[in-house]
């Protein structure tokens, strides 16, 4: 699932969800921050982590709940950075989500494309 050859890899995973809006900013801030310095950037949402992926959640939650910058503030500093978003499915079951609830730009993968990824990465960071 990486896409190309680049300085170095990195998967953050996120698997709390809009419950703990505390924690909801900082994989987008810092996977951006990677993605400055060139380097291929993932975050991969499980458990309740894709919950915060829903369109109709991200403009309304952020790192300080209702104040401040929204959740879509960080998404978009990251995404324009070429940040990829990716989704476990059976989280989305987990959350009763389908993929048309999410924000455009989401890809779901498996398990075995996650492991993948995991063990190709030069870091894989957990929130």
């Amino acid at each position: 699932m990486w896409t190309g050859e680049g300085e170095g890899k990195v998967l953050y995973v996120q698997t709390h969800g809009v419950t703990d809006p505390g924690r909801c900013a900082t994989p987008f801030f810092l996977a951006a921050s990677a993605a400055a310095m060139e380097v291929e950037v993932a975050i991969y949402f499980t458990m309740y982590g894709p919950t915060l992926l829903q369109k109709d959640v991200i403009d309304k939650i952020g790192p300080k709940g209702d104040v401040g910058q929204p959740l879509s503030y960080f998404i978009k500093q990251a995404t324009d950075l070429g940040v990829r978003l990716l989704v476990c499915q059976p989280s989305l079951e987990l959350n009763d989500l389908v993929l048309d609830d999410l924000i455009d730009g989401v890809v779901m993968i498996g398990g075995a494309a996650f492991n993948d990824m995991a063990m190709n990465a030069d870091a894989v960071v957990s929130f």
